[in-house]
C-alpha cells in the first residue's frame, strides 16, 4: 500500500511571519483533488512514521511575491466531495448545508491497518503511564493546540490556525452513534490534519468503540467529550452531564483503552470542590485516559468572557496525575498561552473562543479587545480579520465545508467590522445561499468602506513565527 506526500502551492503571503525550522509532522494518506496545485510528489510508505514540514520559499516572475510550499502538507479529505452531501442533525436542512463545492471527487481507499504498538489494554499501571508519555513525546509535545468546537474546529480551520502558530488540533465534536450508522454524517463531518486529537461523545461503550475504530487509523488520540455544558448535551447525557454517572464515564474510557492502539485522552470540567476533581481526574487515568484536557470551568460556568478559568485547580490536577495534561481556559493571546503553562504546569494549552475571533492568536497577533492599556508597546501587525478571512475561504475551496460552517467563521471574524457597518452583516443575513464570490465581495465592500481594524503585536514580547507552529 502506498500514499503520495504533495508539496502543495497554496497561496501567495506577503505578510507571512518569518519562518524556522519545523517539528515533526505525519500523515497517513493524502486526497489529489483538481483544485490542488502538484508540485512534487513522491511514494512513502503507509505505515505511521512522523516526516518534518519543509517550508520552501520559491520567487515568481514577480519578485515582490512568492510561494510557501508545505512539503508535505497532510490535509487528507476523506469525504466525497459532493454539492448534494448535507448535514444529518434531523430532516429539516438548509442551504447552509450544502458542501461549498459542486466538485465530485472520489475518496482515497483505506489504509493498510499498522498497529503502532500492542493495544493499550495490556498495558498497566507505570507501563501504561509510560507509553502515554513516549506517544505525547513521539508527537513532539505540542504546546499550542485549537480545542474542540462544535461546526468551528474543521479542516480548513485548522489548516488556517496551524499556519498560524498552533500545533495540533481537535477536530469538532462527532456523535458517535451518527458517525457509526451514517456514511453521509462521516464523509461530511470528518477530515484528518495530524497531529489530530478525533473528539467524540456517547454515552454507549460499545457505540464509542465502533466509532472509535473507524477514525483509528488516521488520528493521534481519540478524545471523549466529558466537557460539554450546553443543553443539547444534557438532552443527549452526554458531555460535562456525565459527571454525574462516573461509573459510566470509567467504562467508556476502559472500553477504548482496552481495545485501541491509538491513545484514549479526555476532555472534562472541573467540580464545584477540588477534591472531587481530583478524584475524577485519579479515576479517568486509572481507566485507561493516556491525556488529560482540563478545563477550569465548572459545568454551570458557560461564559468564558466573564467567569475566568480556574488555573490554580488545573495546577492541582496536573500534580495529582502522572499523564500530561493540557490546560484550557483564560487564553486570550499567546503571552496567556505561556503564562497558564507556567502556573499549571500543564503541558499544552488549548484555545477555542478567542481562536474564533483571531486565528493568529498563537503568532503573536492580537485583537483590538486585547490591546487596551499596552497601546505604547503594541504596534499594527500587518494583518488583519478580513486578511485571515481570504485565507480560510482559499482553504475552503479546496477542502469543501458546509457552508453553515463559512457563515459562523464569517460572523466570527468580522464582528467588529460589522459593528461599525451593521448594513454589511444584513446583507450577509439575507443570503439564504452563499457564494465565495459574494463572501469576497463582503471583504472588498468593507475595504471600500474604509474599514480596517488590525491585528497588533507587542514590540517587546514580539515571537516569531516556527514552522511547525510554535511561536517560541
Amino acid at each position: 500500500m502506498e500514499s503520495i506526500a504533495l508539496s502543495l502551492s497554496l497561496t501567495n503571503y506577503p505578510n507571512f511571519p518569518k519562518l524556522k525550522s519545523a517539528a515533526p509532522f505525519s500523515h497517513p494518506k493524502t486526497l489529489i483533488g483538481d483544485r490542488l496545485n502538484l508540485c512534487h510528489c513522491r511514494f512513502l510508505s503507509m505505515r505511521y512514521k512522523p516526516s518534518p514540514i519543509h517550508l520552501i520559499r520559491r520567487h515568481t516572475q514577480n519578485s515582490d511575491s512568492s510561494l510557501f510550499l508545505f512539503k508535505p502538507l497532510m490535509a487528507t479529505q476523506t469525504q466525497p466531495i459532493c454539492s448534494q452531501a448535507r448535514h444529518t442533525h434531523g430532516e429539516n436542512n438548509s442551504e447552509d448545508d450544502i458542501l461549498c463545492s459542486s466538485e465530485v471527487t472520489v475518496s482515497p481507499s483505506e489504509p493498510e491497518t499498522v498497529p503502532l504498538a500492542r493495544p493499550n489494554g495490556y498495558l498497566t499501571g507505570e507501563a501504561r503511564i509510560e507509553w502515554a508519555w513516549a506517544h505525547w513525546n513521539k508527537l513532539g509535545r505540542p504546546k499550542l493546540i485549537v480545542a474542540p468546537m462544535v461546526d468551528n474546529s474543521e479542516l480548513p480551520f485548522r489548516m488556517l490556525c496551524r499556519k498560524y502558530g498552533a500545533q495540533a488540533a481537535y477536530t469538532p465534536m462527532l456523535h458517535a452513534r451518527i458517525f457509526s450508522e451514517t456514511e453521509k454524517y462521516r464523509s461530511q463531518e470528518f477530515t484528518t490534519y495530524r497531529p489530530l486529537f478525533v473528539q467524540f461523545c456517547a454515552n454507549d461503550p460499545d457505540v464509542l468503540l465502533e466509532a472509535a475504530r473507524r477514525v483509528e487509523p488516521y488520528c493521534d488520540y481519540v478524545d471523549i467529550n466529558f466537557g460539554c455544558p450546553q443543553r443539547i448535551a444534557r438532552r443527549g447525557n452526554y458531555g460535562a452531564f456525565l459527571m454525574d454517572n462516573l461509573p459510566l464515564v470509567k467504562s467508556l474510557v476502559e472500553k477504548l483503552s482496552n481495545n485501541l492502539t491509538v491513545p484514549v485522552s479526555c476532555k472534562i470540567r472541573i467540580f464545584p470542590q477540588l477534591q472531587d476533581t481530583i478524584n475524577y481526574a485519579k479515576m479517568l487515568e486509572e481507566a485507561g485516559c493516556a491525556l488529560l484536557a482540563v478545563h477550569g470551568r465548572t459545568r454551570d460556568e458557560k461564559d468564558g468572557k466573564k467567569i475566568r478559568a480556574n488555573w490554580e485547580i488545573i495546577k492541582a490536577v496536573r500534580d495529582a496525575v502522572k499523564i500530561p495534561v493540557i490546560a484550557n481556559g483564560n487564553v486570550r493571546h499567546v503571552e496567556d498561552a505561556y503564562q497558564c503553562i507556567e502556573e499549571t504546569g500543564a503541558e499544552g494549552v488549548l484555545s477555542a473562543e478567542a481562536l474564533l475571533e483571531n486565528p493568529a492568536l498563537f503568532a503573536g497577533y492580537r485583537t483590538a479587545e486585547w490591546v487596551s492599556g499596552e497601546e505604547e508597546i503594541c504596534r499594527d501587525g500587518g494583518l488583519d480579520q478580513a486578511d485571515l478571512l481570504v485565507e480560510y475561504l482559499k482553504f475552503c475551496e479546496m477542502y469543501p465545508v458546509p457552508w453553515r460552517m463559512i457563515r459562523s467563521h464569517v460572523h466570527k471574524l468580522l464582528g467588529e467590522w460589522f459593528r461599525v457597518h451593521p448594513e454589511v452583516r444584513e446583507e450577509l443575513n439575507a443570503q439564504s445561499i452563499l457564494t465565495f464570490e459574494f463572501l469576497y465581495g463582503i471583504v472588498d465592500r468593507l475595504r471600500g468602506l474604509g474599514v480596517r481594524i488590525p491585528l497588533c503585536v507587542k514590540d517587546g514580547n514580539k515571537c516569531e513565527l516556527y514552522a511547525n507552529g510554535s511561536s517560541r
